[in-house]
């Protein structure tokens, strides 16, 4: 799995960066989407949001819901709906994996960014996850906040 943010050959469309806050992660997958034009050309402006996307498996297929995709204002009367059920494009043993692990083990499959690939092709990044537990998300966050101060203290010294 590449991650869409550090290469320079991605171009991050849309990010979740409260799905590592609210959630424990687990696997990640890339995963193909099926849009229209339209919501091609949306996604390239970069005004999308995934916040409080996630995925479901339904028919033996995956489905993405709940993430906005704005009109494309020059579509007119063929634009898209903005936050339809999308299919995600995996393969049959990741769809099994994903499902197994959402019944038996109650997780949940988030979707973490959406980017564009070296061919130009529109990809997601999803993860199953676990909610995290109020107590959980003040631990991360006390550590995240002793480690930027641990940095400011190492930078003042050094």
């Amino acid at each position: 799995m590449s991650s869409g943010t550090g290469d320079p050959r991605y171009r991050l469309a849309a990010d979740n960066r409260r799905a590592r806050f609210d959630f424990e992660i687990g696997d990640v997958f890339e995963a193909g989407i099926m849009l229209t034009g339209t919501e091609i050309k949306s996604l390239r402006g970069g005004r999308s949001t995934i916040g409080d996307s996630y995925a479901a498996e339904k028919g033996g297929e995956v489905w993405l819901y709940n993430a906005y995709i704005p009109e494309y204002l020059q579509a007119n009367q063929f634009n898209h709906e903005t936050r339809r059920p999308r299919k995600l494009l995996l393969h049959k043993k990741e769809i099994a994996k994903l499902s197994q692990a959402v019944q038996r083990q109650g997780m949940t499959i988030v979707a973490l960014k959406i980017y564009f690939n070296e061919k130009g092709r529109a990809k997601v990044e999803i993860a199953l996850a676990r909610g995290k537990k109020e107590h959980d998300k003040r631990q991360t966050e006390k550590a995240r906040d002793w480690n930027r101060e641990k940095g400011r203290l190492m930078r003042d010294k050094g």
